[in-house]
């Protein structure tokens, strides 16, 4: 045989990575108590890492910043190469906007400092894992069909909305008259938003007062979509065969839109 002729593939790395597929397939995806545990620890470390997005502000200007920005760098590479990897489509994958939101994350943390006025839309991934079925069927997953799931996604949309606003606040106005620093950013963002309206901390401009005007009417619209979660009567979520209502009473018989016989679980069967 030549010394030039191409070497046939090998054989273990041709299935090695359909293996390694699988197994990632079946940590992200799998109901085994292992696939939980995995998806647990998961989570965990995204809380972290939107905790560390949230503080990033205050944590600038400290030695150790840029080593836990790159550290939170690689920890979402890698979590966003496993999911890639582990997915079905990959190109269905890529084009996800949940997808999207991520790599513009990792781009922020690889770049912290010619991206950091752009930093705060990190706070976007608190958004993306509260609406994930990832998050749903791992800590809900007895729990996905009731209220408090409606709530604890109406919940994490104030928040995100809070800290995003904050933050395009302070990379705005930072050092202007009124907002010295994050604090008086959070501040202003929270007194405008439940339209307290103390007027001690006010954004100069037309430009200010529009986003004062923004905040203001999407915080109502928040507040009021919590309140509703909250407060509006319990229904549960099962799907209508015939016309595909989703959300009857806990003990329904029939559709009320088309009076379909139900056949709804207990709340133990979920």
């Amino acid at each position: 045989m030549p010394a030039d002729a191409a070497s046939p593939p090998d054989p273990g790395q041709r299935r090695r990575l359909p293996r390694i597929r699988a197994r990632l397939h079946e940590l992200y995806y799998g109901h085994s108590d292992r696939s939980v545990r995995f998806r647990l620890t998961v989570i965990t470390l995204d809380l972290v890492m939107i905790a560390f997005f949230i503080a990033a502000p205050l944590l600038r200007e400290t030695p150790a910043f840029l080593f836990v920005d790159y550290t939170m760098a690689v920890v979402l590479a890698t979590d966003l190469a496993a999911r890639a990897i582990a997915s079905d489509n990959l190109g269905a994958w890529l084009r996800r906007p949940v997808s999207w939101i991520d790599l513009f994350v990792l781009l922020t943390l690889l770049f912290p400092l010619w991206l950091f006025n752009l930093a705060f839309l990190r706070v976007l991934r608190l958004w993306t894992l509260i609406h994930s079925e990832f998050f749903w069927d791992t800590v809900g997953r007895r729990y996905n069909e009731t209220r408090w799931e409606d709530v604890i996604r109406a919940a994490s949309t104030l928040v995100t909305f809070v800290f995003i606003m904050t933050g395009f606040v302070y990379s705005s106005f930072a050092r202007t008259e009124g907002i010295g620093g994050y604090l008086d950013a959070l501040y202003f963002t929270i007194a405008t938003l439940t339209t307290t309206g103390f007027g001690d901390i006010t954004l100069p401009g037309t430009w200010g007062r529009m986003i004062s005007i923004v905040t203001m009417l999407t915080g109502i619209t928040l507040f009021v979509r919590l309140a509703q979660a909250l407060f509006r009567p319990y229904k549960i979520r099962f799907t209508c065969p015939t016309c595909g209502l989703r959300r009857h009473d806990v003990d329904a018989v029939h559709c009320k839109a088309c009076g379909e016989l139900l056949n709804i679980p207990n709340d133990d069967e979920f």
